[in-house]
């Protein structure tokens, strides 16, 4: 999923992540301009995930 994807569809994503991921908090998940891949940091540390089991996990949603 490219950025533009991402940003698209990003309430809906996180829709579906926090109902997969129940500790994941609106926080966690606020998507800031330019800020894609800190986005992905948090939730790597947060979930305890790769970067690429991450962009799996999103992309399959």
């Amino acid at each position: 999923m490219n950025t533009t994807e991402l940003k698209g569809n990003w309430n809906e994503i996180k829709g579906k992540l926090k109902q997969k991921f129940a500790i994941l908090t609106d926080k966690d998940l606020l998507l800031a301009e330019g800020k894609q891949d800190e986005l992905i940091g948090r939730l790597q540390i947060k979930l305890g995930k790769t970067k690429e089991e991450m962009h799996k996990i999103i992309s399959e949603l």
